[in-house]
C-alpha cells in the first residue's frame, strides 16, 4: 500500500487510498501490512539503538557535573628526587613539523642528566635526512637527544614504540606525536602524578594551533574537546576505565610490560594497550588543565581518514578487549562503559541502515497521522539527536565560559559532517567486524596555523576513489526526500533532511575539490616540485 502512494501518479485511485488511509488514522484504526513492517521495524530498531548511544551521552555529562569534586588537578604527593625520563617522537614522513617538535621538547624544563628523547623515526621519504640533521644538531648543543630509524614498519608506531622502549633508559615514557608542541613545564606539571605508586599512565588535554583555519577546522576542535572534556572528565571522576590518546600522555614502563606491551594487531594500539593496563590493575589520571597543543587536519580527505582508522581500531579494540573486560572482576558499571566506549562507532553502520530506510518510512508514517508520528519521533529524537548538541554545548561551555554561545552556529554544521562521515567509518567499522587488515595510514601534517596561510599539502595529499561520488549521491537522494516532504506539506521533516544534504555533499564535494582552492587563490600548485610524490588514491 504504502508503495503504491510513494510511487502512483495523482490518480483517483492514489486519492482513494490516501482517503482510506486518512479515514483509518483518524478513527486510530490504522494496522501495519507486511510492506509497512518490513521498512518500519529495522528503521525502529536502529533508531532506538541510537537513541541508547544518546542516553549514554546524556549520562556523561550528567555524571561529569556530579562527580565535579573528585577532580584534584594538583599531585598529592612529589617525588624528593626526580626520576629518569624518556621522551619518545615517533614519526613518519613528517619534514614540515619534525624541527618545531624537536625545538618544543628540547626547551622542556627537565634535568638533562634524568631525561633521554628518542625521535623514532620511520620514514620512507626525505624527512630522514631532515630529522637526522635536527637531531645532530640539538645533540651538539648538549641535549640528550639520540635518533633511531627502522628500516622497516614492522607494527606501525606501536612497533617504533616498542623498538624504543628497547633501548630506553627511562623509569616513564612521555610520547609527542609529530603535530604536537608540549609546552616548557608540562614534564614538571606530569611527572610528580606518578609518585602515586599505582599510577600508570597520565593523559593531558589536546588544544588545538589551527583551530581558526576553517570552518573544518573548528568542527574537529569542537568534536575533540566533548572528547576530551565530558568523555574523559566523567570516566576519571567515576573511576571508569578511560585511554591514553596515543599522545601528549606519560607511561610508568611497568604499567606498559604488566599490560602486555605495544601490540599491534589493533589501528588503535593506545586503547588497546590502555585497557589491557586498566585489567592488570594499574589507575590513570587525567589532566584536563595541562594543555598541549596540536594541529588539526586541514582537508577533508585527512580528516575522513583519521576519522576512518580511529572507528575500525575502536571495533578492532572491542572484538579483542570485551571478552577479558566481561571475563574479569571489575564492577558491572566498568563493563557497562566500557562496551559504550569501545562499540560508540557501530552508530556509523546503523546510520546507513536508518539513511536507507529513512524514505520508505517517511512515506509509511505520513498517513498514520501526525499524532502518531510525534508521539515516537519526538522521544527519538530527543535522545538520539538532540543530545548531540547538549554534549557538544556543555563541552565548550566549561571550556570557554565567555564564548560558549557560538557553539550554536556550529552546531547544524558537526551534525552534517557527522553524517556525512558514515560512508568512509562505516566501510571502516564493516572491515573491523570481517577481521580485514589494513595498514596504519598517518594523518598527514603541513603546519598551518592561520587562516588563508598557504600549505604544502599536495606533498602528502591522497584522494579517496569512490567514497566521494556515493556521499554526492546520497546527497541528491536526500535532497529528493526534501522535495516529497514539500509536495505533502510534511515540513517538519524537512530541516532534518536538510542535515543530510548539507553532511553528504559537503564531504564529497570537500574530498573531490580539496586543494583546488588554494591552487584558484594563488593562481598556481600548492607545491610545484616535480620530483614530490603525486596525489594516488588511498582506497574508497
Amino acid at each position: 500500500m504504502a508503495a503504491l502512494l510513494a510511487f502512483a501518479p495523482q490518480t483517483g485511485l492514489r486519492h482513494y487510498f490516501k482517503m482510506q488511509y486518512a479515514d483509518q488514522t483518524f478513527r486510530g484504526l490504522y494496522h501495519w501490512n507486511f510492506f509497512d513492517a518490513i521498512v518500519l521495524l529495522p528503521y525502529f530498531a536502529v533508531m532506538i539503538v541510537l537513541a541508547l548511544y544518546g542516553v549514554h551521552r546524556y549520562t556523561m555529562c550528567y555524571l561529569y557535573f556530579k562527580y565535579r569534586k573528585n577532580y584534584k588537578p594538583d599531585p598529592p604527593q612529589h617525588f624528593a628526587e626526580l626520576p629518569f625520563v624518556t621522551v619518545q617522537l615517533p614519526i613518519f614522513n613528517e619534514q614540515f613539523v619534525i624541527d618545531r617538535l624537536v625545538e618544543a621538547v628540547c626547551a622542556m624544563e627537565y634535568p638533562t642528566d634524568k631525561l633521554e628523547i628518542q625521535v623514532l623515526d620511520d620514514s620512507t621519504d626525505e624527512t630522514q635526512e631532515v630529522a637526522s640533521s635536527i637531531v645532530a644538531r640539538y645533540a651538539a648543543l648538549g641535549h640528550p637527544i639520540v635518533y633511531i630509524h627502522r628500516t622497516n614498519r614492522y607494527g606501525y608506531k606501536a612497533g617504533a614504540l616498542d623498538a624504543g622502549l628497547k633501548v630506553a633508559k627511562g623509569e616513564y615514557v612521555a610520547i609527542f606525536d609529530a603535530d604536537f608542541v608540549p609546552p616548557t613545564d608540562w614534564l614538571m606539571k606530569v611527572i610528580h602524578h606518578f609518585a602515586e605508586p599505582h599510577i600508570g599512565m597520565v593523559q593531558t588535554r589536546w588544544t588545538h594551533l589551527n583551530r581558526n583555519y576553517s570552518m573544518l577546522t573548528q568542527i574537529e576542535a569542537i568534536l575533540l574537546d566533548g572528547h576530551f572534556v565530558l568523555e574523559h572528565g566523567a570516566r576519571v571522576r567515576t573511576d571508569d576505565y578511560f585511554n591514553f590518546n596515543g599522545t601528549a600522555g606519560m607511561w610508568r614502563i611497568k604499567a606498559i610490560s604488566d599490560g602486555g606491551g605495544w601490540q599491534h594487531d589493533t589501528l588503535t594500539e593506545d586503547t588497546d594497550l590502555s585497557y589491557r593496563s586498566q585489567l592488570a590493575g594499574w589507575k590513570f589520571k587525567y589532566l584536563p588543565d595541562v594543555e598541549c597543543p596540536s594541529e588539526l587536519p586541514i582537508e577533508m580527505t585527512a580528516f575522513k581518514t583519521q576519522q576512518a582508522r580511529w572507528a575500525k581500531g575502536l571495533i578492532q579494540t572491542s572484538i579483542k578487549v570485551l571478552p577479558q573486560v566481561f571475563r574479569s572482576d571489575v564492577p558491572r558499571r566498568i563493563k557497562v562503559e566500557a562496551v559504550y566506549h569501545l562499540t560508540a562507532n557501530l552508530s556509523y553502520p546503523l546510520m546507513v541502515i536508518m539513511s536507507a530506510a529513512l524514505i520508505p518510512a517517511m512515506i509509511c508514517r505520513f498517513y498514520q497521522g501526525w499524532f502518531q508520528m510525534l508521539l515516537i519521533d519526538v522521544p527519538l529524537f530527543t535522545a538520539s539527536t538532540f543530545s548531540i548538541a547538549v554534549f557538544y554545548v556543555m563541552s565548550q561551555r566549561e571550556l570557554f565560559p565567555k564564548t560558549w554561545k557560538r557553539t550554536f552556529f556550529y552546531l547544524p554544521f558537526l551534525m552534517a559532517l557527522g553524517i556525512g562521515l558514515t560512508v568512509t567509518n562505516t566501510k571502516a567499522v564493516v572491515e573491523a567486524l570481517l577481521g580485514m587488515k589494513s595498514p596504519f595510514v598517518r594523518t598527514p601534517k603541513y603546519r598551518v596555523a592561520k587562516k588563508g596561510e598557504k600549505s604544502q599539502a599536495a606533498k602528502y595529499r591522497k584522494r579517496l576513489v569512490l567514497a566521494p561520488w556515493i556521499e554526492i549521491f546520497l546527497g541528491f537522494y536526500f535532497f529528493g526526500a526534501i522535495l516529497y516532504t514539500f509536495s505533502n506539506h510534511n515540513y517538519f521533516t524537512a530541516p532534518f533532511l536538510i542535515l543530510f544534504v548539507i553532511g553528504y555533499w559537503y564531504t564529497g564535494l570537500m574530498s573531490l575539490l580539496q586543494g583546488r582552492f588554494e591552487r584558484w587563490r594563488t593562481g598556481t600548485a600548492a607545491n610545484t616540485d616535480e620530483s614530490s610524490p603525486k596525489p594516488f588514491p588511498v582506497g574508497v
